[in-house]
């Protein structure tokens, strides 16, 4: 190293590089250095942790109090586990020691207890130390295809379909990876998306084929704008693989109706293209005019060729819902209606990592086994499952009207999911302002709300937007008695902003 050093001073590095490396060691003399790293790596954007999350980071270290609302994190701000998971969870992670300790019914509920004992002896007899099955335990599997059968009233669900994974993220990227196969291959994503997927996208080489929802609209489907998409995409050369859409809506918190998804169903039949259900806030939904209805119980219900040829990938997890549980990293994927030698192939991915984590796929357990009526866990499970979905339903409402109480703001209603997008029209000024610092309009307003307030939120820009709009996604999930101080603070700022601005 000393000998390379000294040489590379007194002469172009290229000149003593190692044989075949040439120009292609940096200046410096990193082989790791971001010019010579895999060019979809450097390109990949994630916008929920991007520049204004960096900022933030960099302020909280700095003393400043931050309230992250950036990302769905129920509980970082403040949502309380489920009683019933956590027990499951902690005699499992003690092990058959705590499961045998004569104490341990004086800590614990009778049934978790049970719940327990029947994973640590039948599902994961090596305990949550020990790898299992690459596509999980087969009986946690098992259990989210009973949750799959009760839920949608089917009977075609097979475990062996049915993929665990370190949370959903993993899942729609396993996806992907497989459907990818270049740049010609497209993903239909609507337009504002969640940046898992334009990020995963760009990550694998394909091509993100937008479909733009319609704000004035509720956030509406429009099918004449979706066939729009794949036919431009064709007209290039390029094929349709899969289609993406989000029910609850993320950022826009808009829930579908039974009829959009059959519109949907039909739609990537005929065009043969997979459908990508991204179904991971189905419990949160906060108005009672469209209920969640899954596409499996969907195409299921449309009789055939639909119920057998709509080829359809649908994902879950513990991270949402009134579980919450982002850390524990839990989600699944069950492909129906897929080749077998397609599941066989996303299998061999899925060995590559070995095992999903055993404590994310004990929380999905417990969330599509949870207590059920007569259980000694199920009166308390009721209650804080209710209480929570409730606040939630408070909160979204809170949060719509404050937004659409400020000047120059709309907020379409958020109906399920997390997330608030309101649009705010900027004065000239702020535009001029933005320009000048080389901001985009959305980050130059969501900058400034952080410097003020230290509310953290993610500008519309990273989501996708109708071109000369503006918007920003926060959270609902600050808890209810935070509230009015946060929304203050909001109402604050905004005046301010306009004022400086007008």
């Amino acid at each position: 190293g000393a000998v390379r050093a000294a040489a590379s001073a007194a002469q172009p590095l290229a000149d003593v590089a190692p044989p075949g490396y040439g120009e292609e060691l940096a200046k410096d003399g990193k082989v790791m250095h971001p010019d010579l790293l895999n060019k979809e790596v450097v390109s990949t954007e994630y916008a929920v942790r991007g520049e204004l999350y960096l900022k933030a980071e960099e302020l909280r270290r700095g003393g400043k109090e931050i309230i992250f609302t950036n990302v769905g994190n129920p509980h970082a701000l403040g949502q309380p586990p489920l009683s019933f998971f956590r027990e499951v969870l902690a005699i499992c992670a003690g092990g058959k020691a705590l499961l045998n300790n004569p104490k341990a019914k004086d800590l614990f509920m009778p049934d978790a207890i049970e719940r327990a004992r029947k994973m640590l002896t039948e599902v994961i007899p090596g305990g949550v130390g020990a790898y299992s099955d690459s596509r999980g335990a087969l009986g946690i599997r098992q259990d989210v295809a009973n949750y799959i059968k009760k839920r949608d009233g089917v009977t075609d669900v097979d475990p062996d379909a049915i993929f665990l994974t370190d949370g959903a993220s993993v899942a729609v990227r396993m996806c992907l990876n497989s459907l990818i196969r270049g740049k010609k291959d497209g993903i239909l994503v609507p337009i504002p998306q969640y940046p898992l997927y334009s990020a995963s996208i760009e990550l694998y080489g394909g091509s993100l084929v937008g479909y733009e929802l319609d704000e004035n609209n509720n956030w509406g489907l429009s099918m004449s704008k979706l066939k729009e998409a794949v036919d431009g995409h064709r007209a290039k050369g390029g094929h349709v693989r899969g289609m993406v859409f989000i029910n609850p809506g993320n950022p826009t918190g808009t829930c579908l109706s039974g009829e959009q998804l059959k519109e949907l169903a039909k739609f990537a039949y005929d065009e043969k293209i997979v459908l990508m259900a991204d179904e991971v806030y189905q419990e949160n939904v906060y108005q009672d005019e469209r209920p969640f209805v899954s596409m499996r119980k969907t195409v299921a219900g449309m009789g055939e060729p639909y119920k057998s040829g709509v080829e359809l990938l649908s994902f879950h997890t513990v991270s949402k819902g009134t579980a919450g549980e982002c850390g524990l990293r839990g989600g699944y994927v069950e492909a129906h209606n897929i080749h077998p030698g397609a599941v066989e192939e996303i299998y061999k991915m899925a060995s590559i990592n070995l095992s999903p984590n055993i404590m994310g796929q004990l929380a999905v357990s417990c969330m599509v086994n949870p207590p059920k009526e007569g259980d000694a866990s199920y009166p308390l499970f009721m209650e804080e499952k209710n209480g929570t979905l409730a606040s939630l339903r408070r909160r979204a409402k809170y949060m719509t009207d404050a937004f659409n109480s400020l000047e120059g703001v709309t907020c379409v209603f958020t109906e399920g999911a997390m997330y608030s997008f309101p649009q705010v029209r900027l004065p000239p000024k702020a535009m001029a302002a933005a320009k000048a610092a080389g901001k985009a309009g959305d980050v130059f307003y969501c900058l400034k709300l952080l410097e003020a307030t230290g509310i953290s939120t993610v500008p519309g820009s990273g989501f996708g937007q109708e071109e000369g709009t503006f918007h920003f996604r926060t959270t609902i999930l600050p808890m209810e008695e935070d509230m009015p101080r946060i929304c203050g603070m909001l109402t604050d700022f905004h005046a301010k902003f306009m004022d400086e601005y007008r």
